[in-house]
């Protein structure tokens, strides 16, 4: 297998080949969870420490069942409450918890680029869980595990990605993502929901849904996410709803077997409807919540194998 990241801070710097390992053991770890086969012995004796300075109960949570599946000590730490919210800066919060010599620290994250400063100022394995609106590699992982899963491959797709990508860390991995693994990707958003350079990401770019959902294989939407918008980006909700929300009408221009894909939390009658986000059929947004504790199990169990490697090499060059 191939996997030789330190850390895991965004899908840029990832090879095709090392996302293909992280999926690859992602899969066996989905089939064992679902079999009930525990794995407790992958980080026994590490510890897990998960500092989200966002709320984010769905990846915590995800975080903290996959470390503990793989039988980490793991500690939650309540930033919004933190000495951080008195005036401690960010190098501060590392370097104290550095000394406390954590093997895998999970790290969520308002502004863009956080996360990769403080990997750079401790002595362990760090996982981006979403910074600002740079990445959030480990949801593209699971998005692409979960397409995998569904379609029986991850190259030579059509996938439409749409909503609010302008604001979106999850559109950025997934675009990386998704383009590395040879797929046609399609971005479909009202122009102030586009994000500038666009047409620098090798994707086709879209503002009508109906000609953008045509014949593709896979439909991602995206929450409309109001906290990073500081001005009118949309009319109104229902406005919005009745363009670029995703109802039966405009899903019937993809493909008859397309499935539909959230990252959540979703905003029911805005960006979907949630006849569609039920459907049985094409939606895989539950699965998409299962894969997420499985890549997680996989992105913690090869750091963490590369750590330990790394640790033991240290150790053979001061006793020589």
């Amino acid at each position: 297998m191939t996997f030789n990241a330190a850390h895991l801070l965004g899908i840029e710097h990832l090879h095709p080949t090392e996302i293909t390992t992280l999926l690859d053991l992602a899969d066996t770890y989905a089939n064992d969870n679902r079999a009930g086969i525990a794995h407790k012995d992958v980080l026994a004796g590490l510890t897990q420490v998960n500092m989200f300075f966002e709320n984010s109960t769905r990846t915590q949570s995800s975080f903290e069942l996959a470390g503990k599946r793989l039988g980490a000590d793991v500690m939650n730490m309540s930033m919004a409450t933190s000495s951080v919210k008195k005036g401690e800066t960010l190098i501060d919060t590392a370097l104290t918890l550095n000394a406390m010599h954590p093997d895998l620290l999970v790290v969520r994250h308002g502004s863009s680029g956080a996360v990769d400063l403080l990997a750079q100022k401790v002595n362990c394995a760090v996982l981006n869980a979403g910074d600002g609106r740079h990445e959030h590699p480990t949801q593209a992982l699971l998005d692409a595990l979960t397409i995998r899963r569904a379609k029986g491959r991850l190259h030579r797709l059509n996938i439409a990605i749409c909503g609010d990508i302008a604001h979106s860390r999850v559109a950025r991995s997934n675009i990386l993502l998704l383009g590395k693994m040879e797929n046609r990707i399609r971005l479909i958003a009202p122009p102030t929901l586009m994000p500038s350079g666009v047409q620098e990401f090798g994707v086709e770019v879209y503002d009508d849904m109906r000609e953008g959902l045509k014949d593709v294989d896979v439909v991602m939407m995206l929450r409309l996410q109001k906290e990073r918008m500081d001005g009118g980006f949309i009319p109104s909700e229902r406005e919005y709803f009745h363009r670029f929300g995703l109802d039966a009408e405009k899903f019937a221009y993809a493909k008859e077997d397309a499935i539909v894909m959230h990252p959540g939390p979703m905003n029911r009658g805005v960006e979907i409807d949630g006849t569609i986000a039920d459907d049985i059929n094409h939606s895989v947004i539950q699965t998409q919540v299962e894969m997420g504790v499985a890549v997680r199990m996989a992105a913690m169990d090869l750091l963490a194998r590369n750590l330990r490697a790394r640790r033991a090499a240290e150790q053979q060059d001061t006793m020589v």
